[in-house]
């Protein structure tokens, strides 16, 4: 492959996987949703691979399509991070961290809330791993942060997120065998409460696949491969049905942490944004 990725078709791939379809990503992104769909088939065109696979209203990210998602946020925080090196206090752009697994739903409502307190502000968002998304902050590469955390956070506001298991619409789990749990990998942070709340309820189960990122959970639970905890607003994944009689794990809390030089307009607009999305 001697052809070159650029950036913005780069960002709209890791916001298709954030916020888990093409019609949401081009809502954070302030594209419309051809624009999008062209971005993605630009990247198709460069590596020769597919992607994205579409079933219905249904987005699916090929091993392919994970491949170059993980490389892709690589090469989008250093663009980032070397841009920001360069920029002047008046044309700063706001850098906004958001952990993965609840980006779907609270993404549009941020995205949102933002242009309205901030007309004259440009925004960059930043979906990754809970850890990476907390070192963002710390390092200065974001301005502000939403995260769902277990632990009590010094925060901006803290919400209530419930867990939930779900898994494909047909699958059935064993009868006479442990239950097939699918779980991201480390450092994530609904590793420990999915195999705490299984042992506590003293459930045999065994690890049948290990993922990297939210997309790669979605297909491998699409495909019956087993259950999967995740975060829970408003309505379940696309494809996906809600366990209900398995244990409910603890709660964890959503929270929004800034920067002291993060406009306290920001701060408050989404602050705002994640407890309408959380009550919606």
């Amino acid at each position: 492959m001697s052809a070159t990725l650029d950036i913005t078709p780069l960002r709209s791939l890791v916001a298709v996987a954030g916020a888990g379809g093409f019609h949401r990503a081009a809502v954070t992104l302030h594209l419309t949703q051809s624009a999008v769909s062209q971005h993605v088939r630009k990247l198709e065109q460069a590596t020769g691979r597919q992607l994205v696979e579409r079933s219905g209203r249904q987005t699916r990210f090929t091993p392919d399509g994970d491949q170059l998602l993980r490389s892709a946020r690589q090469i989008l925080a250093a663009h980032d991070d070397a841009v920001r090196l360069f920029e002047s206090p008046d044309s700063r752009t706001l850098t906004i961290g958001a952990s993965e697994h609840a980006a779907e739903m609270l993404l549009p409502e941020i995205s949102s809330a933002l242009r309205q307190a901030l007309p004259d502000t440009s925004f960059r968002f930043r979906l990754d791993r809970t850890a990476h998304v907390e070192r963002a902050l710390q390092d200065g590469v974001a301005d502000l942060i939403v995260l769902a955390e277990l632990e009590s956070p010094t925060a901006a506001e803290r919400s209530r997120l419930r867990l939930c298991w779900f898994a494909a619409q047909d699958f059935r789990a064993p009868a006479d065998g442990p239950l097939p749990v699918i779980a991201f990998d480390q450092p994530c942070m609904l590793r420990r409460p999915t195999f705490d709340t299984l042992l506590e309820a003293g459930i045999d189960h065994e690890l049948v696949a290990e993922v990297s990122n939210l997309s790669g959970g979605y297909s491998a639970a699409r495909a019956g491969l087993g259950v999967i905890l995740l975060p829970h607003i408003g309505r379940a994944p696309e494809g996906l049905v809600e366990r209900t009689e398995l244990p409910q794990p603890s709660q964890v809390r959503m929270s929004v942490r800034a920067a002291s030089a993060t406009p306290a307009s920001a701060v408050r607009a989404v602050t705002k944004a994640v407890r309408r999305a959380m009550q919606g």
